[in-house]
């Protein structure tokens, strides 16, 4: 399938598994479908990228709903409750991926679309029981995320914003970059290493030395548990 790989990102699931710490095999298994004790499981989502070489590889969507699925089953949300919740959260919010929009919050046992209503009161609905519930959400579930006016995510901060890495889809394929000078962090990284010290590296590449410490490239945690989801 020949498709513009422009603002979409591009990662192979082991790209994905070093900047998000989910591993390879279960991204395949939850992109792809597959067989567990006699169950077939289809996949939870379709991926945006297509290169029609029959491999998986992951858009910047992807990589994000993917890093929210398995926040979701490290805070003890069984993996079939986050594949019932996106097939319902699907249907509401017309998003192919809802879990990397800003609407869904978990407390670790159910999941809750919001809403806002007109009196400015969040209106949150539990997917599993199809209920309302009402209360104030004093900080998003996804801090290290920009969310453009749609809801859905545009810039991943996989530090914080005061180091100065980011994962943008509109800037080097989606590669963690440094935010300043636009460069990926992994050439940062290197040139240290060939350049013998962080103060040479900066000056034959002519940018800050703070650029080339923040050259390492991002991880996001432990490895997490395996499932069958």
């Amino acid at each position: 399938m020949q498709q513009s790989l422009i603002g979409m990102g591009l990662y192979t699931p082991a790209e994905a598994e070093r900047l998000i710490s989910v591993r390879a095999g279960k991204l395949v298994r939850w992109l792809r479908g597959h067989t567990a004790a006699g169950v077939d499981y289809q996949p939870l989502w379709t991926p945006q990228i297509d290169l029609g070489d029959g491999k998986v590889y992951l858009g910047f969507r992807d990589l994000m709903e993917a890093r929210v699925a398995d926040a979701f089953i490290r805070h003890n949300l069984s993996p079939p409750k986050v594949r019932k919740a996106i097939e319902l959260a699907r249907d509401i919010v017309g998003d192919d991926r809802p879990l990397s929009t800003a609407r869904l919050r978990t407390d670790g046992r159910t999941v809750f679309l919001q809403r806002v209503e007109a009196s400015g009161d969040e209106s949150l609905i539990d997917l599993f029981q199809k209920q309302y519930a009402f209360r104030r959400i004093v900080e998003p579930s996804l801090r290290d995320l920009e969310f453009d006016d749609g809801g859905i995510p545009s810039r991943w901060w996989p530090a914080t914003k005061s180091k100065g890495i980011v994962v943008d889809p509109a800037r080097a394929f989606g590669q963690p970059i440094d935010d300043e000078t636009g460069i990926p962090t992994a050439v940062l990284a290197r040139a240290a290493v060939s350049e013998g010290s962080i103060q040479a590296a900066a000056r034959v590449w002519r940018v800050p030395p703070a650029s080339i410490r923040r050259g390492a490239p991002p991880t996001h945690g432990a490895q997490t548990q395996s499932s069958t989801c």
